[in-house]
């Protein structure tokens, strides 16, 4: 394949002409541009047909996303693609461009990127973090459903890699790449791909399906949460002969979790996994018990893999579990108490808060300012995850009078000190006081 150098255009399918204005980044069987057509600007994946043996089963997996349509706004999905060229059968398609505030999954992960200095034009480090834990809970959140929502549909990921997701670090959304390679279950596109990604039986041969992405899920979402891989420990840096014959036989037919309780033979390395080490001990055990379940029974029976509802319901808890305290430091309040606490302390400064509980859970939220509701929380029958509902903020003339207030469309009804229920419409709030209660409609809660 002839590279498309910058200022070349290129012809569409519907007649129109694409104008390249620089490359994006490169793969192994593609590069991406930067185009503009028709006063939009777009980005155009362009195949290597040198070195892919099924182009055509490829293009037409393209053809039919297309015409299925994409199944949200969180998924850079083909929109059409360019004329064909006759004599080599290359073609490429186009698809939304993505925004400069949306990080490499791989850079967040790694904690830094790559830029360029302005004044001397030297490559120098710059740090990737999320903002907050909502944003980085948020994160996995989305992450989560837009595995559902493909799955939903009957495709699955066939081409999985931490290249597939973009975060946006100050909020939590995403972007979901390589949505070429997302086909209908029985479909084999032949994505070559990191083993790190697959489930074992993909590995050994078996077509993806829901239970396969259920695993490739469990794998990416311990990535981004504990920085490190979860079968990469002792066992896997003592190999000698690390080939990739051999790393598919420590993700598959020899995969050992890290952390397997019945198994030290893989044990995370001080001075080689540290993120992984740190970063395992600051999850509640509820969390970490899902991973280790995952990669110990989940390994090699699929039917007993976590549903996608199930990884939402954790983390949806998580994030409700969040405690904001007034020195700076962010945790979970179940990592130092237990369901039935009304009371929950920071770690660090010791200051305690008081928690709201609600009717249809068992686990509290903590009242700390910055403390957020969201849609899901207040109606559990909804497929909102991510809207922010409510919010606790502090009084702007008496500091430390924290309130609540309404971000949603719908009314509640609170109890107040003068002993009467009220209305609080949108945009309003209302104190935190000892004897609050809350009516939001479907779910009610009380101090």
């Amino acid at each position: 394949m002839a590279e498309y150098l910058t200022r070349k255009r290129i012809e569409t399918e519907f007649g129109g002409i694409a104008q390249i204005n620089g490359v994006i980044g490169k793969g192994r069987q593609s590069i991406v541009y930067r185009v503009e057509t028709n006063t939009q600007k777009k980005a155009l994946k362009w195949y290597d047909t040198d070195k892919i043996k099924n182009i055509e089963q490829i293009h037409e997996n393209i053809r039919r996303n297309i015409v299925d349509g994409k199944p949200d706004r969180r998924f850079l999905w083909p929109e059409y693609t360019t004329i064909t060229d006759n004599s080599t059968g290359a073609f490429g398609y186009f698809m939304e461009l993505r925004t400069d505030d949306f990080e490499y999954f791989a850079d967040v992960v790694r904690g830094y990127k790559f830029v360029t200095d302005s004044e001397t034009g030297s490559p120098i480090k710059k740090k990737v973090r999320f903002s907050s834990l909502y944003a980085m809970i948020t994160a996995v959140i989305n992450i989560i459903d837009s595995f559902r929502q493909i799955n939903a549909s009957g495709k699955s990921f066939q081409g999985l890699s931490e290249g597939s997701f973009f975060i946006n670090t100050d909020t939590g959304e995403i972007l979901v790449s390589d949505c070429d390679t997302i086909a209908p279950y029985g479909t084999d596109l032949d994505i070559k791909i990191r083993s790190e990604y697959k489930a074992p039986e993909v590995i050994m041969g078996k077509l993806p399906d829901e239970k396969s992405d259920m695993y490739s899920l469990a794998l990416i979402l311990f990535r981004l949460l504990f920085r490190g891989d979860a079968f990469e420990g002792e066992k896997t840096v003592m190999d000698v002969c690390l080939n990739e014959k051999e790393v598919a036989r420590h993700y598959s037919t020899d995969a050992v979790f890290i952390y397997d309780p019945d198994n030290n033979s893989n044990r995370a390395l001080n001075g080689i996994h540290d993120n992984v080490i740190k970063f395992w001990n600051e999850y509640p055990e509820y969390i970490k018990e899902a991973f280790t379940y995952s990669f110990t029974t989940g390994i090699n029976n699929p039917e007993k893999r976590l549903r996608f509802e199930e990884w939402l319901n954790l983390f949806v808890r998580l994030r409700t579990e969040i405690l904001c305290c007034m020195c700076g430091k962010s945790s979970f309040i179940s990592m130092n108490a237990s369901p039935e606490d009304e009371i929950f302390i920071c770690p660090v400064c010791k200051l305690k808060y008081a928690s709201m509980k609600f009717t249809d859970r068992l686990y509290r939220m903590p009242l700390c300012v910055g403390g957020k509701i969201f849609a899901c929380d207040l109606d559990p029958s909804t497929d909102d995850l991510i809207t922010v509902a409510g919010e606790i903020v502090e009084n702007k003339i008496r500091k430390g009078l924290m309130g609540i207030k309404n971000h949603s469309r719908k009314k509640w009804s609170v109890f107040l000190p003068d002993g009467m229920y009220h209305d609080v419409e949108y945009s309003k709030g209302f104190p935190v006081w000892q004897g609050l209660k809350i009516d939001f409609g479907k779910v009610k809660a009380e101090l």
